[in-house]
């Protein structure tokens, strides 16, 4: 695709790479469909709360170091901020550097949503600079502001003129997509609009998207061994450094879903190679991940010398734990970008996947191939899985939970974790995005999964004492009863 920084407006997902939240069917059929353009989104008739893209790119935005975030919203939306706050500062701490970021509700209220509030953000923002001096500021819009057309876009322009430094106007409008991951892009489209800066040299650098970089004295000690430092996105990261990103020698991701924007952006725009692959989770992904790095910055050979180490040392112990997960059952509901990957690495356990639902699908990448763990995971499946997209909506999976009655489920999200749990089924919850990474990560892993299923206790007298709301009504229903047909 083509992406336009001159306008600080970013295509939804729904829009621009024809993602859906409604689906029901298996593997096959959704990878065919995806190829031949005849997909479509199945529209639900019932529909619990799900998540809102603001939060994801407000908080994006506000992991980078030293920036000030004004959010034109009612006091309501700027709830997210203490949460955000304490994630930053324990990040930095972690690493040893200073977090100062901070993020600004202007508390709208019914005379701001009837007359505007341009003149409040001006004053807020001009007292945050003065206070804080923050190094880049960022104005965002919610689904209020947005409703009403405050010009944050003609703001951001005059304040940046005045304060002489970056002040970027984000369009995170809550109500714009149904895809809460729309808003990874607008925050990557913020950083490329308004930070990034064209190349003067290039860098040994590898630019690494990941959420809360768990792995980063891990992840920065094995790109020096190939001769490479790394950028870390967002977290940590400050405006100079991000102003640098043009200059990379490439763009890897923890997760495809949340770096398909920046990655094909620093491609297409300054010719940064984005690294394309099954993410880096278990035995597979990882080496599949590391051999295309290798490839893109030209070092193969220590690529392989470091995978021929390390298997040497770790596949004996995760065969010796993967004998006693042969056979087991398992469902899944996860984010797009992970629910695919460890559907695979279940079956390289010998983990039996009967059904994944994920939170949303993403019909093909910003590069207009399907994603590459659907493709694997289609060319590679022992069997055909059953699928289903359904974003966050609990009833469905409980439903799913119901018929099949697997021996674990999978989650990456706690509120879907714990209703399992009070079905009786024992539950991993897929917190930290690197739970799985490596092989390291992966021993771990599979002892973790063998943990659980030999001790069923807490969830089998959790069970016995609570009464859920799902009657056997709900429970002798399709899964897909309340998605309408297509079209």
């Amino acid at each position: 695709m083509s992406f336009n920084f001159s306008t600080p407006n970013v295509p939804t997902r729904e829009q621009r790479i024809g993602s859906i939240t409604g689906y029901c069917g298996n593997l096959d059929d959704l990878v065919n469909k995806s190829r031949c353009g005849t997909l479509k989104n199945r529209e639900r008739c019932f529909s619990q709360s799900s998540h809102c893209l603001s939060s994801c790119g407000i908080n994006q935005l506000a992991l980078i170091r030293d920036v000030a975030v004004i959010y034109h919203a009612p006091a309501g939306c700027s709830a997210l901020a203490p949460g955000s706050k304490v994630l930053g500062t324990q990040l930095g701490v972690r690493v040893g550097k200073s977090y100062d970021t901070v993020i600004v509700g202007s508390d709208m209220d019914e005379d701001d949503t009837v007359f505007g509030a341009a003149d409040s953000v001006r004053d807020i923002t001009r007292h945050t600079f003065e206070v804080y001096h923050p190094k880049a500021i960022f104005i965002s819009a919610s689904c209020v502001s947005g409703v009403i057309g405050e010009d944050i876009d003609s703001l951001a322009e005059e304040l940046q003129e005045e304060l002489e430094i970056p002040v970027v106007a984000v369009h995170c409008e809550g109500f714009k997509s149904r895809i809460w991951a729309t808003g990874f892009d607008i925050a990557d489209h913020a950083v490329m609009e308004g930070l990034v800066k064209p190349p003067k040299e290039k860098r040994n650098v590898i630019n690494f998207k990941n959420f809360f970089e768990s792995q980063r004295p891990f992840i920065t000690k094995l790109f020096r061994r190939f001769g490479y430092e790394t950028q870390f996105l967002y977290t940590n990261s400050t405006v100079e450094e991000l102003s640098h990103l043009s200059e990379s020698a490439a763009t890897v991701c923890i997760c495809g879903t949340l770096g398909t924007y920046l990655g094909n952006a620093l491609e297409e725009t300054y010719g940064v190679p984005y690294v394309r692959s099954i993410n880096p989770m278990g035995v597979i992904g990882f080496e599949r991940w590391l051999r295309e790095i290798g490839k893109t910055i030209h070092k193969s050979d220590e690529v392989e010398a470091y995978i021929k180490e390390q298997r040497e040392i770790f596949m004996p112990q995760i065969e010796a734990v993967a004998k006693h997960l042969k056979g087991l059952r398992a469902v899944l509901g996860m984010g797009p970008g992970y629910t695919y990957e460890v559907a695979r690495v279940l079956q390289e356990l010998g983990i039996e996947v009967v059904w994944a639902a994920a939170w949303h699908y993403d019909y093909k990448y910003d590069n207009g191939q399907v994603p590459p763990a659907l493709e694997y995971l289609q060319k590679h499946s022992p069997q055909n899985i059953r699928l289903s997209v359904a974003d966050q909506q609990n009833y469905e999976v409980m439903n799913i939970l119901n018929e099949y009655k697997p021996d674990l489920y999978f989650s990456r999200h706690p509120g879907s974790t714990v209703w399992a749990v009070k079905q009786g089924i024992p539950s991993v919850f897929v917190a930290d995005e690197y739970m799985i990474f490596g092989y390291e990560g992966m021993l771990s892993f599979a002892k973790t999964v063998l943990d659980t299923v030999r001790n069923r206790s807490f969830e089998e007298n959790l069970a016995a004492r609570v009464k859920l709301p799902y009657t056997d009504w709900w429970y002798s229903q399709k899964n897909d009863a309340f998605l309408k047909e297509e079209d």
